[in-house]
């Protein structure tokens, strides 16, 4: 009998079960954490130069603090402010030393960036890790299911140091402060954990994988499809359950799954469930609490404070450039089916910050949301406006009507004769026929895209499609040092990244 698994399931329902004194709404519980934020940051350069005193003294925090502080993007935020924090300086932007900085490139920009990570940040990641954990007593899952192995496909704890922080995937820091009592549960381990070389830790992984029951597994989906790939192949066994076979919760996160969905069911044996999770490098922002939801429930009271800014001309310029005084909401403004820009103040000294994603509400009353693309990664030459949640929706349906798996894709805006195109590049290993593959995106695309529909009988005259094996975008990205967990492939490729990108094919076509 797992005693340990009985014990922990019926923590968890016991918990889950006792009734909170009362009902916060979630613009309360949101003017609650900012008041918090400020008065930490009361007495920090950033509050000073901002006069958080005042504010808080203000009768509404929330319109002083929005009409006081401007928005800052992350050049914006990293030149006047946290540049300092590189040379260690304290009290800049949040109180004490920052000692940890996540290396963040996203997946449009060309050199790293380094998030600030605070002690009471990972105070605030692991309570909300604790939380989505606790979920899993709703989810009917035997008591044997808490005592197997959690595997996190993430980055490696062996962090930079110079002299002053240390830097590294926040992955790699979470696990470099993981808490006593989940490392009897934690795999890769922490020799494996350490590795830096990314294809060296996926062999170690493959090695080692007949020796572990996992039942959670935690990573990016092209990366787990990829070890899953490996593992088969290295047993030669028909699927990963064969090798694992009480998997039963993959949480994943950083890109939709849908694309991937497909590649995923050729790889399992057995169903499993689901579950998103939004976590960036700049905090724990939402998760996924309800089997039958395909959104995240954000975290209202931990140590973020949100604002949404409507994904909209007036706030954004043509190349998703945020304006220099926005139209922001809070929580209590928003609306469901209307795409929002997100800014985040947060316990790690970002304050009013892009973090870049485009968001929409699928339920307000339960603050849930799906992440629909970036503010830059968009396509809208004339007028086209297709986001990465219709191309996602695309890749999925696509790959379930013609019977392939399509493993990466990316799409270019591109000018064509006196108009313009839209230039697809996907990768799958399966045998398909482009121009069927063009047809039936470009008219699935007609069909969740009005929009799209209109411009593609006006200036968006042309669709291309190029198909390539998997392997010549991961290629791509180890060739510019962009390899692993913390890494995705662009979905909309524009401007250098496309010239490189071009350049490279053209290389190997030369092979």
């Amino acid at each position: 009998m797992a005693i340990l698994g009985s014990i922990l399931k019926r923590t968890f329902e016991i918990r889950d079960r006792i009734p909170k004194r009362r009902k916060v709404n979630g613009y309360k519980q949101q003017v609650k954490v900012l008041r918090k934020l400020l008065t930490k940051a009361e007495f920090t350069a950033f509050g000073e130069h901002y006069n958080f005193s005042k504010i808080l003294n203000e009768k509404d925090v929330v319109a002083a603090f929005q009409s006081t502080v401007s928005t800052h993007d992350y050049n914006a935020m990293f030149k006047k402010w946290w540049y300092r924090l590189l040379h260690g300086e304290s009290f800049v932007c949040w109180p004490g030393k920052v000692k940890y900085f996540a290396l963040s490139s996203g997946t449009s920009e060309a050199s790293s960036k380094h998030i600030p990570v605070t002690t009471d940040m990972l105070r605030a990641i692991k309570k909300s890790n604790i939380r989505q954990i606790m979920r899993q007593g709703h989810f009917d899952l035997p008591k044997e299911h808490f005592e197997k192995g959690v595997l996190m496909l993430g980055g490696s704890s062996h962090l930079n140091y110079n002299g002053t922080y240390f830097e590294g995937d926040l992955s790699g820091i979470q696990v470099k402060n993981i808490p006593f009592y989940f490392q009897h549960f934690y795999k890769p381990g922490k020799r494996i954990s350490k590795e830096r070389d990314w294809d060296t830790k996926l062999e170690e992984i493959v090695k080692s994988a007949k020796d572990w029951d996992i039942g959670i597994i935690v990573g990016v989906p092209a990366w787990v499809q990829i070890l899953f790939e490996k593992i088969i192949a290295e047993y030669k066994v028909n699927n990963i359950h064969e090798i694992w076979p009480n998997l039963a919760l993959y949480v994943h996160g950083g890109v939709s799954i849908a694309p991937y969905k497909k590649g995923f069911d050729l790889l399992l044996g057995k169903p499993i469930l689901f579950f998103d999770t939004y976590l960036a490098s700049e905090g724990f922002i939402a998760y996924q609490d309800r089997i039958d939801a395909n959104a995240c429930r954000m975290i209202l009271n931990n140590g973020i404070f949100f604002e949404f800014v409507p994904f909209t001309e007036k706030n954004f310029n043509s190349e998703g450039t945020i304006v220099d005084k926005p139209e922001t909401l809070h929580i209590g403004e928003v609306q469901e089916g209307v795409e929002y820009a997100l800014l985040l103040s947060t316990c790690a000294g970002a304050w009013r910050y892009l973090i870049g994603d485009v968001i929409k509400f699928t339920n307000t009353e339960l603050h849930e949301i799906i992440i629909t693309g970036r503010t830059k990664q968009f396509l809208s030459l004339c007028g086209e406006h297709l986001s990465q949640d219709n191309m996602n929706r695309a890749m999925e349906l696509v790959s379930e009507e013609l019977n392939i798996n399509i493993k990466e894709f990316t799409v270019a805006g591109v000018n064509y004769e006196t108009l313009f195109a839209h230039h697809w590049y996907i990768g799958t290993d399966d045998i398909v026929d482009a121009n069927l593959l063009r047809t039936r995106i470009d008219e699935i695309l007609k069909n969740l895209n009005d929009d799209y529909r209109v411009e593609r009988s006006a200036a968006l005259k042309e669709v291309i499609i190029e198909v390539f094996p998997s392997h010549v975008f991961y290629d791509y990205m180890h060739k510019i040092g962009k390899f692993g967990a913390a890494f995705k492939f662009p979905r909309v490729i524009k401007s250098k990244q496309l010239n490189d990108w071009q350049t490279y094919l053209k290389e190997i076509e030369k092979k």
